[in-house]
């Protein structure tokens, strides 16, 4: 084989050997230049990038659980109001009076701190449910209330006012609830007082005598709740 030391041939190869090997070096230091920028940078990176990782997702996560609450809140109201009008259409079929009458009995009698079944008890035995109704000695409306007793709860109350269902029934069911609160929780003593009167309960307990006339009886005939809400 020809010798091609010294030839054009044998230089150019020379000189592409080292133009190789120049490359392999600058390739090898900027690899190594590299790694060393990932190696050092990557830690301060991650460093920097690390919170923002969780704030995302926490930031995520408390904008799904707020959603949560939200839906659960929204599924609670629904559920209430679904047991409201349930009990509300038992009390009006059961007493036989419209869904308007019932939905004001009920939800007054729990604004006032009366339990409902009371209330609906109350208005029947008083008035039979009957708005406009008025007895002999000029007791008024549902809850049959005097307008002497109705102006102590509300000043200047009329006798026309007192026939309006609301008026009457929120004013009654807050003159029982203080009448129970008066007698330290004794619902029967408290439903004779106001039928009877707290004058006429009171002479005749003075007096050893058994004050009740049967209608706290007729009132309370198979109810076993409390009469009240605590």
């Amino acid at each position: 084989m020809r010798n091609l030391r010294g030839t054009y041939v044998h230089r150019g190869d020379r000189d592409r050997r080292r133009r190789k090997v120049r490359t392999g070096v600058v390739l090898a230091a900027f690899a190594a230049s590299i790694g060393y920028v990932v190696n050092d940078s990557g830690p301060a990176e991650a460093k920097a990038e690390a919170p923002r990782f969780p704030v995302v997702i926490g930031s995520e996560a408390t904008r799904l659980r707020a959603e949560l609450d939200a839906a659960r809140g929204e599924l609670d109201l629904a559920n209430a109001q679904l047991d409201r009008w349930h009990k509300i259409f038992n009390f009006s079929s059961r007493y036989r009076v419209g869904a308007d009458l019932a939905t004001s009995i009920y939800d007054i009698s729990l604004a006032e701190g009366i339990e409902p079944e009371l209330g609906f008890r109350l208005v029947r035995v008083e008035s039979e449910f009957n708005e406009r109704a008025t007895s002999p000695v000029g007791a008024i409306g549902l809850t049959q209330l005097m307008l002497p007793t109705a102006r102590y709860f509300q000043k200047g109350l009329t006798r026309e006012t007192l026939y309006d269902r609301d008026t009457n029934l929120r004013i009654g069911f807050r003159y029982l609830r203080t009448l129970v609160r008066e007698y330290k929780g004794d619902v029967q003593l408290a439903l004779l007082v106001y039928n009877r009167g707290p004058a006429a309960v009171e002479k005749s307990r003075e007096q050893g005598l058994d004050p009740s006339n049967g209608y706290e009886r007729v009132v309370m005939k198979g109810y076993k709740g409390k009469g009240v809400i605590d």
